[in-house]
């Protein structure tokens, strides 16, 4: 009887080779699992930077517009209630994020620095006219309850930062009121109420520290139908045709800034979109 053999075919492997193989596959694995997470971190990153561009041109759009919104808006004295609100929300940015804090200090700066430059004359009267509602718009009158109410009623939430720029701007304003006194500047405050509020507007001012002015003017009764442009031009006309020399006139509304007998310079303080509140407030008060 003959030998038989049988062949066996299979695939022999140590432990030690096959320990490294599976390590290999677990590695490979491990490798496979990290490259997708890592596209679809990348993934999600390009879609976030994608809408990141679409929200940065919304805003930017916003911005220009009301840029171009607000210029028109005080050229043509348009009421708070024709204003967008999207520029609302972006006029209280403005405020909250301290550009308007740091427009305020610039334009004063501005103003300082001219007025270093040239002095009062000795030979006629040379004045500086400030706008007289800027000054008494720019202090917080203990309306801290109807701020709350008109806040909710438009913003739908109270912004407190809106009484810190009121106030911010009354500090920098007699700060430099102050400062101009002190060169030998005449100064003279114009407003656009009634004349018949002279005795409380002159008390307010000196409760507020505004004393020593040159000349304090308001509109009488017959010139209450007149437009506010108007108004200041005629004003103007008048002190120069008297000998007066204006070397300056510093105001935030437009209807102060334009016109006729201007002087040398105008300087335009900021004024964000948040408009006179403490009229809107009365309006609403009527209303509700």
């Amino acid at each position: 009887m003959g030998s038989s053999y049988v062949v066996e075919s299979g695939f022999y492997m140590t432990s030690f080779a096959a320990t490294i193989f599976i390590a290999a596959l677990v590695t490979v694995g491990v490798l496979l699992i990290t490259l997708l997470v890592a596209l679809a971190v990348m993934l999600q990153s390009c879609e976030s930077r994608s809408k990141g561009v679409v929200e940065i041109e919304k805003v930017s759009y916003s911005y220009h517009y009301c840029k171009i919104f607000s210029l028109h808006g005080e050229l043509n004295s348009l009421e708070a209630a024709k204003v967008p609100p999207v520029c609302r929300s972006l006029a209280i940015q403005y405020i909250k994020g301290g550009e308007y804090a740091r427009d305020l200090k610039i334009t004063m700066q501005m103003i300082e620095s001219f007025l270093d430059t040239v002095s009062p004359s000795h030979e006629h009267l040379d004045v500086v006219l400030m706008d007289l509602d800027d000054i008494l718009a720019s202090y917080p009158r203990n309306s801290n309850r109807l701020m709350h109410q008109f806040n909710q009623y438009v913003f739908g939430k109270t912004i407190d930062c809106i009484e810190d720029a009121k106030y911010l701007k009354h500090l920098l304003t007699l700060d430099l009121y102050k400062k101009l006194q002190s060169r030998g500047w005449p100064l003279i405050l114009l407003s656009r109420k009634r004349e018949k509020q002279k005795n409380v507007t002159i008390e307010h001012l000196n409760s507020l520290g505004y004393t020593g002015w040159s000349s304090l003017i308001m509109r009488l009764d017959s010139d209450m139908e007149m437009d506010t442009r108007k108004y200041f031009s005629r004003q103007r006309a008048a002190m120069k045709k008297e000998g007066t020399q204006i070397i300056s006139v510093i105001s935030s509304q437009m209807d102060a800034l334009t016109g006729s007998s201007l002087g040398r310079r105008v300087f335009k303080l900021p004024n964000p979109l948040y408009y006179n509140f403490e009229n809107h407030v009365e309006s609403w008060k009527l209303s509700h």
